[in-house]
């Protein structure tokens, strides 16, 4: 690990794939609010990054002097266990097509955006960067994280044999503006968004949650990660990925409780401890980057406010 302060240009070309969806959108409005003012962007029906033959000619003929490698198939448990083939597929040869076009026409530095269900189901907490491939992966998202871990490896491969410097960062659980609210393809804090929400306007005295509220986890607003993103990008060269989160942890019951006060919802929260808990704990280690000198800033109280603000402004986003 190093830092490599790489002065990147307010006019250099920048591709951030994946521009609409919620990591790449944030991306997107950190570098505008940092001055950079040559962003490419290609919306899916303009570019199909799973088409190498396509992204091979937009690279050649964009030639993009940095790339934010956001773009991805995501989705939810049961999204993930009930389509593992479609995750797979789609994830590897995305992340794939755009890497490697990426070396081929000369593109100085390329960031892969990975995910920490990377790492081994039995992980020690909190997670380091150096825990991934130490063991057996979590089964229900275990597609995903295949192709996830195939194309940070990829970069790091690159790297390697060519002196690419293409680098990785592992964020934890992410919300915020443009987050999928989808009743059952959406993460949990989404979801927990909506459902208190409907109670609210449907008068639910109750609302019941699934398992005893214990698991612990970490919540990172998305503008915070793409501040890390940008961060990265300017001052950080190495194979090794980089953990992004919070370090701070909370129980479901209270991550319930704080979405049930910012929705406004009164009525009581029950649980269904016949359902399963999930993972006890799911905490990442971010000495890496308090080391590089980067710390969070939106606490989960201000970030749930934005992310409901987000909800009932962001109708569409509702339904996908």
């Amino acid at each position: 690990m190093h830092l490599k302060t790489d002065k990147v240009e307010k006019n250099a070309k920048i591709y951030v794939a994946g521009h609409r969806g919620m990591v790449g959108s944030a991306i997107v409005r950190e570098l505008q609010r940092q001055g950079y003012t040559n962003i490419i962007t290609r919306t899916h029906s303009e570019l199909d990054l799973t088409n190498q033959a396509a992204v091979d000619t937009f690279f050649a003929e964009e030639r993009p002097e940095y790339v934010f490698l956001a773009a991805a198939k995501v989705g939810g448990i049961e999204a993930n266990d009930s389509a593992p083939a479609d995750f797979m597929y789609m994830n590897m040869m995305l992340e794939m097509n755009v890497i490697h076009a990426a070396w081929r026409n000369g593109c100085r530095k390329l960031e892969f955006l990975g995910s920490s269900c990377i790492y081994p189901r039995m992980a020690p907490q909190p997670m380091p960067e150096s825990c991934l491939l130490t063991s057996a992966l979590e089964k229900t998202n275990e597609a995903y994280a295949l192709a996830k871990i195939s194309g940070l490896k990829y970069c790091e491969y690159l790297n390697r044999q060519y002196g690419t410097d293409f680098i990785s960062v592992m964020p934890t659980n992410l919300y915020g503006p443009n987050d999928n609210y989808h009743p059952t393809h959406s993460h949990v804090l989404p979801a927990l968004i909506r459902r208190f929400h409907e109670a609210k306007e449907a008068g639910l005295q109750t609302v019941t949650c699934w398992g005893d509220g214990s698991p612990l986890r970490e919540f990172l607003y998305v503008d915070d990660l793409a501040n890390l993103c940008v961060f990265l990008m300017q001052n950080y060269s190495g194979n090794e990925t980089v953990n992004a989160g919070t370090g701070k942890e909370l129980t479901i019951r209270e991550l319930t409780e704080v979405v049930a006060h910012t929705v406004g919802y009164e009525g009581k929260i029950l649980w269904d401890t016949t359902k399963p808990n999930g993972t006890p704990r799911k905490l990442l280690d971010m000495s890496k980057a308090t080391a590089l000198g980067w710390t969070y800033k939106t606490e989960l109280e201000e970030g749930v406010r934005l992310a409901y603000e987000d909800f009932l402004n962001n109708p569409m986003r509702a339904e996908r």
